[in-house]
């Protein structure tokens, strides 16, 4: 693909267009405009200044061309020239091609626009001697061919020679037209139509290469992803070495080779920071990074949107500072690396130490036969070395290296620097052999540091404590269990599932055909919000979620075969677990039918001791009967923390105080004294923050709240509780003024 396009859309704006036909409920002009706003915003999108872009209306009111003389091109309107798309000019567009803005005009010539057309690609795709440039040109026209249209043999076959020379796409896509090949054919067409019709496709039949097809095809086709064309990207150029050619310089092997990317992680947009714009005009700043996106003229996209700047503030802590602080220049700031809990630090001067010297190579380091290498060491991206492409000599040491390699089965093990002091990788060098193509394929092979060695117990059988090897087990398949899972797999064979346009049996899950429903559905979005931003997004495409679950079909072709995996498995459904409330508790009957706790416990405990304060308080908890006990015991709980903690000689007693708020947090949880615990919380940093815990306790909170993870419990732990996850992180601040929710107040 050329990297300069130059393409002109013809929209037909007239009146007809206003109807709808055909069971749509949407104007003619909207469902058209579908693939015409895709087109543009795929444009836009691309964020290439050398892809030009223009618009001309048909069948408007008013006649605005560049030309001299507009005589015979009546009601027809340059609506953008020719030129790069931003937003703003999109903008100007929607105005421009709303349905409100439709007149009842009925003038307007298609081919006249078309050879406007012409005109416009020739000016701007020509330098100044008129030379033609590179260029890849189109022409689409969209219409609903109900206008006026010159249907001189003589005019039409002039206007085709002119698209002929200027090596123009002319693409005709109608609204409603015939199209046999997409199997579309509209009833009752009325004569004028039909002739419209016939005379655009004779005169696309006569330029090179144009397309005529149905609307309906077009849009059908916009839910199909189409994947961004890459210029090739070379990684490395410069010579392939087995042995040392420097030292060595007869046996040695030198290749002068290039290297470019084969297979490249694709990667969905990334989206910006910016603020709405106020009134003021004041600066915005913000300690989030902003990073570029693709759009152009992104400001005037949202109206009111405003880049946002980022700032650095640096400090530290100053004793003799009235703030206890004071601010650091970035410049005199120093790295420090992390050993353990310290920092070593390793000053600019001497940073170079810490970086191995490297310069630019390639070179083989050993060879590998081909069952030795395990697949699973396959690391990232995958990269192709072809020879140098003027150098014949370097092609044919190459195309030797590839052929012993193969006819060996072997692999070549190499090591790459990219560039002078990049780091060092191995990668694995695979030949491959095509009619068009000898090269050879490479991808990363891990360092020791990359590898992580997990061990687990074998699946087929059983090994004891003792040594002893069981191949019957509970914990192992049964012979019935293996062959009813064999069926299901062979069942579940989606390798000829698919059919192709002779609707014979083919793969049906091609890498061609398996598209990244994020990427997609990000640019869906993204385009869609570009257009508007009042609708909806429509849902993902079809084609996004066709690997989002097996197909039906083959679900139940399959469903014997599951029936009986789930009877040879003896599958049973397993009731989520419930979390314990306050009422209806389970209890524990012994088989004896006596309940030794009922009798242990028939004298009911009022009041809790510190020294015993756990088991008491759970036993309180569990032998309640009324809301008050369970309340009275939660009460009783938080004296005696807080006693443990007035009463404790440096921090002595800060771990039983420590045991007892996990109980009384944990126990708080089961029965749903979620209040009462985070009542008992904040009454708590209340008085640390107060000191009113017999001196300063703030030691206490850091170790219990924050070490502990003792905090208010947020409704993401249980439902019933009013505190959100972002108040309860800010609680954990002693210094964190948070108002009271208490039921007293």
């Amino acid at each position: 693909m050329s990297d300069k396009q130059a393409t002109i859309y013809i929209v037909d704006l007239g009146a007809t267009m206003k109807d709808c036909h055909n069971g749509r409920i949407e104007t003619d002009l909207d469902f058209a405009m579908r693939y015409v706003w895709d087109k543009i915003t795929t444009t836009m999108a691309a964020s290439r200044k050398t892809w030009q872009l223009g618009v001309i209306g048909l069948r408007t009111d008013d006649t605005n061309v560049p030309l001299d003389d507009d005589d015979g091109y009546e009601h027809i309107s340059v609506l953008k020239d020719l030129g790069p798309m931003e937003m703003s000019h999109l903008r100007s567009l929607q105005r421009s091609l709303d349905n409100e803005k439709i007149d009842k005009n009925e003038g307007g010539d298609a081919t006249s626009a078309i050879a406007l057309a012409v005109d416009m690609i020739n000016k701007g795709t020509t330098n100044a001697k008129g030379v033609p440039l590179k260029f890849e040109r189109k022409i689409i026209l969209v219409t609903d061919g109900r206008g006026d249209i010159d249907g001189d043999e003589a005019y039409l076959s002039g206007l085709s020679k002119q698209i002929n020379e200027a090596n123009i796409t002319l693409i005709v896509v109608g609204v409603d037209f015939d199209d046999p090949d997409y199997g579309y054919k509209e009833e009752d067409k009325d004569t004028k139509k039909a002739d419209n019709e016939a005379l655009l496709k004779s005169l696309a039949e006569e330029c090179y290469g144009s397309v005529f097809g149905t609307m309906a095809e077009a849009v059908e086709d916009l839910a199909v992803p189409r994947l961004k064309s890459t210029r090739p990207y070379s990684t490395f150029k410069g010579k392939l070495t087995l042995g040392n050619p420097e030292k060595y310089e007869l046996t040695a092997v030198s290749i002068d080779v290039e290297r470019y990317f084969r297979t490249k992680s694709a990667k969905p947009p990334s989206a910006s920071s910016y603020v709405t714009r106020s009134d003021t005009g004041a600066s915005v700043q913000s300690s989030n990074t902003v990073e570029d996106t693709d759009m152009h003229d992104i400001t005037a996209a949202g109206g009111d949107l405003s880049s946002v700047k980022t700032s650095y503030a640096y400090k530290v802590k100053d004793e003799t500072s009235t703030l206890g602080w004071k601010h650091v220049d970035r410049d005199d700031l120093e790295k420090g690396y992390e050993y353990g809990s310290t920092a070593v630090h390793i000053a600019a001067s001497d940073e170079n130490v810490t970086k191995l010297e490297t310069f630019q190579s390639f070179s083989i380091i050993g060879f590998i036969p081909w069952e030795k290498y395990e697949r699973y060491l396959n690391m990232g991206e995958s990269c192709v070395t072809i020879a140098q492409q003027t150098n014949d000599r370097a092609q044919l040491a190459l195309s030797s290296l590839i052929h012993a390699l193969f006819e060996t089965e072997s692999y070549a093990v190499a090591r790459i620097v990219a560039k002078d002091g990049k780091d060092p990788i191995i990668v694995l060098l695979a030949p491959s052999i095509e009619p068009h193509l000898e090269c050879l394929i490479d991808v990363p092979l891990p360092f020791a540091e990359d590898i992580r060695p997990y061990r687990f117990p074998p699946l087929d059988r059983v090994i004891t404590t003792t040594g002893a090897v069981l191949d019957k087990h509970r914990n192992l398949p049964t012979h019935d269990l293996k062959e009813a899972m064999g069926k299901y797999v062979d069942a579940m064979d989606l390798s000829n599932l698919g059919r192709n346009d002779d609707d014979e049996r083919t793969e049906y899950m091609t890498i061609e055909e398996t598209y990244s429903p994020l990427i997609h559905r990000m640019d869906q979005t993204i385009r869609r919000r570009a257009i508007t931003s009042d609708e909806t997004v429509g849902p993902p495409a079809d084609i996004l979620l066709k690997w989002a679950q097996p197909p039906e079909e083959l679900v139940a072709a399959s469903s014997s075969q599951l029936e009986a995996l789930v009877e040879a498995a003896d599958v049973k459904r397993v009731l989520p677990k419930t979390k314990g409330k306050r009422k209806g508790r389970d209890t524990i009957t012994p088989l004896s039918g006596l309940d030794i706790e009922s009798l242990l416990n028939s004298q009911k405990r009022l009041k809790i001791s510190a020294e015993n304060a756990i088991p008491e308080f759970k036993q309180m908890l569990q032998n309640s009967e009324t809301e008050e006990t369970i309340e009275y015991a939660a009460d009783q709980m938080g004296v005696i923390i807080r006693g443990l903690v007035s009463k404790s000689t440096g921090n002595t007693e800060y771990d039983r105080a420590i045991e007892n708020m996990k109980v009384m947090r944990d126990q708080s949880i089961k029965y749903d004294l979620v209040e009462k615990y985070n009542d008992f919380l904040r009454d708590l940093k209340s008085k640390i923050a107060k000191e009113e815990l017999n001196g300063d306790r703030r030691e206490f909170w850091f170790q219990a709240v924050k070490q502990n993870r003792l905090g208010l419990i947020d409704d993401e732990t249980i439902p019933t509780s009013t505190v959100s996850p972002q108040e309860a992180r800010e609680f954990f601040s002693i210094k964190s003024e948070l108002p009271d929710r208490s039921k007293a107040a």
